[in-house]
């Protein structure tokens, strides 16, 4: 629900701004005033098209923002929002821009988005019926939206997505295999040679890290075994210079002087750990000296090894470590392959059972729409009847295309067609000629259909070529239809107008420079004069006052106490100004 409006130098309004609640708000206005200047504002903030003419002369840019309580909102908008990624905490604030070079910004809560989505939040947000682009009941989606809640199907659309999703997915799943399977025997003779290849090459997992390894030791045989040489002669090959010689002295001479100076007893055990250490050593260096002469004949073989390790690597283009890897890779890949063919059997008989649940559901579904179609058809026909559209009948066509593919929403085409005179064949609403009459046709739907409206309504020439009697009905409709959620209409009827919760006048004033218009809330005696004018002609006399009192009274607004009213008024509808 739209609860406040902010328009600045957007055509002839320099800056007004609205506080709104629930029920039916009425514009009204002398011709010429600029009444539909509102209904393009909100044309605008719901993502239409705007160029540089809808800024106001002298004026850099125009601007348009509304706040939308998301606690009274649609239903879906707050997944769409978070699906946007667009952060909303109790309200949702639609800002729209347009420069005096005719570029637009468009925004969400602050957030900078692209047109498109602010189109698409508007369709969520606001409905808009009259001549305009945004009259969602020209759009096949929202026609079957309302086919749908009016016979309360909700849960049954929900179950015929779940199957349709349930289907697609085997489908996706089974058009992969099929396309496995056509080339399938090349595959299968190409990834039964590369897994041989890999097999009979059995790459260990770390066999690459220990082959290099063991080549570097290889390559340099002779070095490490000279300094292996160099090393024994240090430690313990050279009898007279060696470190074991050394160590060997060492010992002889502190034991005969331990004998005068315990303290250098202490000393004795390390010299003799020190020597175990250095003849390990030298064991171990050895060892490592007689191995290096032994693998003289490894060199070659760790090498072509390598080698074809490498070869087969660029082969599978991946990296030798990558080898182990690639071989389990491929043979999981080739017993896919093989088993396709069961595997494939398998999916076409759940994609055929998956199918079948969903025309079930499906059918059903259609079913029970042709039946709500009948009924609805048939009381909006009985509501045109009192709509000015004597002889007019709507019809709500649901057929089948037999070759289509299923939908997520069912099997059904919804149209929505309108004979608006005696004689006439039913046409598509798209192509209904007069706006008035689309905008009567709308609010039969509306109030036929709403249950809690959640939506910004807008009718712009509602009560176009009609009057007396039909513009009350038309008036007791449009209050009905706002007692259940969010009306604004614009209307030059007193009959209409005298039926609002809330009434606003559009004025247009002029200096003889410049000229622009001003929205101004209507206190109880102002809504009598406004409706004392509407009513007479250029003098207002107090027949007129009187009967606008009784229509306020008829209405359930005594028109007497305008105290009482206008502060009913105030607490509902509040214009403000703000600075400039």
């Amino acid at each position: 629900m739209l609860t406040h409006l902010q328009i600045r130098d957007f055509a002839i309004i320099d800056a007004v701004e609205l506080e709104l609640r629930p029920g039916l708000t009425v514009l009204t206005g002398e011709t010429g005033a600029g009444k539909s200047i509102l209904v393009d504002a909100l044309q605008l903030l719901a993502g239409g098209r705007a160029g540089a003419e809808v800024v106001r002369h002298g004026a850099e840019r125009a601007e348009v923002s509304g706040t939308f309580d998301l606690e009274r909102a649609p239903r879906e908008l707050k997944p769409w929002l978070e699906e946007q990624s667009v952060g909303a905490a109790g309200e949702l604030v639609v800002r729209r821009v347009v420069g005096a070079d005719g570029r637009s910004r468009a925004y969400l809560n602050g957030q900078s988005v692209p047109v498109q989505l602010l189109r698409e939040a508007g369709n969520i947000l606001i409905d808009i019926h009259g001549q305009h682009e945004f009259q969602s009941l020209t759009r096949s989606a929202a026609q079957r939206s309302l086919l749908d809640g009016y016979a309360t199907l909700t849960n049954l659309v929900s179950q015929v997505g779940i199957a349709h999703r349930v289907w697609l997915e085997l489908l996706n799943r089974t058009l992969e295999l099929e396309g496995k399977a056509r080339d399938r025997d090349a595959k299968l003779e190409l990834l039964r040679y590369q897994a041989q290849e890999l097999i009979a090459l059995a790459v260990k997992p770390g066999e690459i890290e220990a082959l290099g390894d063991e080549h570097a030791r290889l390559a340099n045989r002779g070095k490490l075994a000279a300094g292996c040489a160099a090393a024994l002669n240090e430690l313990y090959e050279n009898e007279s210079s060696s470190a074991h010689a050394g160590i060997a002295r060492a010992l002889t001479a502190l034991r005969g002087l331990s004998t005068l100076d315990p303290k250098l007893a202490a000393v004795l055990p390390m010299l003799e750990e020190a020597s175990i250490q250095v003849r390990e050593a030298a064991r171990e260096l050895e060892h490592y000296r007689d191995s290096l002469d032994l693998d003289a004949s490894r060199q070659d073989e760790v090498e072509r090894r390598l080698a074809a390790v490498e070869e087969l690597a660029r082969k599978h283009r991946v990296t030798p470590f990558e080898l182990p890897e690639r071989t389990s890779a491929l043979a999981a890949e080739l017993e896919a392959l093989e088993r396709a063919d069961l595997d494939l059997a398998v999916l076409r008989k759940e994609l055929a059972t998956a199918l079948d649940s969903y025309r079930a559901q499906a059918q059903e579904l259609s079913g029970k729409r042709r039946v709500a179609a009948r009924a609805l058809a048939k009381d909006i026909s009985a509501r045109m009847q009192t709509l000015g559209m004597t002889g007019g009948r709507f019809e709500a066509d649901v057929t089948q295309d037999g070759n289509a593919e299923p939908a997520q929403h069912g099997i059904d085409q919804i149209e929505f067609r309108v004979s608006a005179n005696p004689g006439s064949p039913p046409r598509a609403l798209a192509k209904v000629a007069s706006g008035g009459e689309l905008s009567r046709l709308s609010l039969a739907v509306q109030v036929s259909c709403a249950q809690e409206e959640s939506r910004c309504m807008v009718f712009d020439e509602v009560d176009s070529g009609i009057g007396g009697a039909v513009a009350e009905i038309v008036g007791r409709e449009l209050r009905a239809l706002g007692a259940r959620g969010q009306v604004l209409c614009v209307t030059h009827l007193p009959q209409v107008a005298s039926l609002a919760h809330h009434h606003l006048r559009v004025t247009k004033l002029t200096d003889g420079r410049t000229t622009r218009t001003t929205l101004h809330e209507l206190t109880a005696q102002e809504r009598i004069e406004e409706l004392a004018r509407m009513l007479g002609g250029i003098e207002i006399t107090s027949k007129a006052r009187a009967h606008a009192r009784d229509m306020l009274a008829a209405a359930g607004q005594d028109g007497g106490r305008s105290g009482e009213a206008e502060e009913t008024t105030s607490d509902t509808v509040r214009v403000r100004r703000p600075k400039r």
